[in-house]
């Protein structure tokens, strides 16, 4: 082969592995479009991360904050074993948004069994390595192999915010998130199964949410809830309390006018 046969090959190599290079780069910006979410006021997210738990469990609520390069870290230490946080990424929903906000608290058996695992989640997005399939993955497998765990004893996670901009379904196909005004009370209910419930969703003021289920197979979900509603008056209370709140939320993002 001639140096000019040997040279044109070559260049056609380098072009090819350049195009490839190319729509391989082009595909993985697809994937993870969005994935940076903004940074938030510390006093807001503090604020709105304790508004998640009723008064008298505030002050010695740890409180995690979102660095979006690096994901959750602790703003606040506490002293009463209770935690709470703004989720901003939902693994079952395969999706990236930067208009989810729902502040959620856990007991100390929350903090320890699941709330790891949305460390995880966030700290997967706030890389900028990973796409929301692969994030999916990653939790289903760490779920299956035992890495992240089901809560091991009975316990409640308080959602007493006065507003979430939440997705609206129980399953992850809606993809639109929307804002409601919907404080309430989560009770952990592992694998739970329909036949096992003495009541069917929605009576009685409560319900079951298990997205977890549409991810790892029914009755495979460890992270499945009993929600009970908070009462017209308590719900009344929340909103006056934190009328201040809700307006320096509004003047923040738009999205939280409802």
């Amino acid at each position: 082969m001639t140096g000019n046969a040997k040279t044109s090959k070559n260049c056609k190599r380098a072009i090819l592995f350049l195009a490839t290079l190319f729509i391989t780069a082009q595909n993985f910006a697809q994937q993870v479009r969005g994935w940076q979410l903004e940074k938030w006021p510390v006093d807001l997210e503090t604020d709105f991360a304790l508004s998640a738990l009723p008064p008298h469990l505030r002050d010695g609520a740890t409180v995690y904050l979102l660095d979006p390069q690096k994901g959750y870290y602790v703003g606040r230490q506490g002293t009463n074993g209770y935690i709470t946080f703004i989720l901003r990424t939902s693994w079952e929903w395969v999706d990236f948004r930067d208009d989810l906000s729902v502040p959620i608290s856990f007991d100390p058996e929350g903090a320890r069994s699941i709330f790891p695992l949305q460390m995880a989640v966030a700290a997967m997005r706030a890389s900028g390595k990973y796409g929301p399939e692969q994030i999916r993955d990653s939790i289903r497998n760490g779920i299956m192999n035992g890495t992240y765990k089901a809560p091991a004893k009975p316990g409640l996670s308080y959602m007493l915010s006065p507003v979430v901009r939440i997705y609206p379904g129980l399953m992850p196909t809606i993809k639109q998130p929307v804002t409601m005004h919907m404080p309430h009370y989560m009770i952990y209910a592992p694998y739970m199964l329909d036949e096992n419930k003495r009541y069917k969703p929605g009576t009685d003021g409560m319900t079951v949410t298990t997205p977890d289920n549409a991810v790892m197979g029914e009755g495979k979900g460890p992270y499945n809830y009993i929600i009970l509603p908070a009462t017209d008056r308590e719900k009344e209370i929340i909103l006056e309390d934190n009328k201040d709140l809700l307006k320096r939320l509004i003047a923040f993002k738009a999205y939280f006018k409802s």
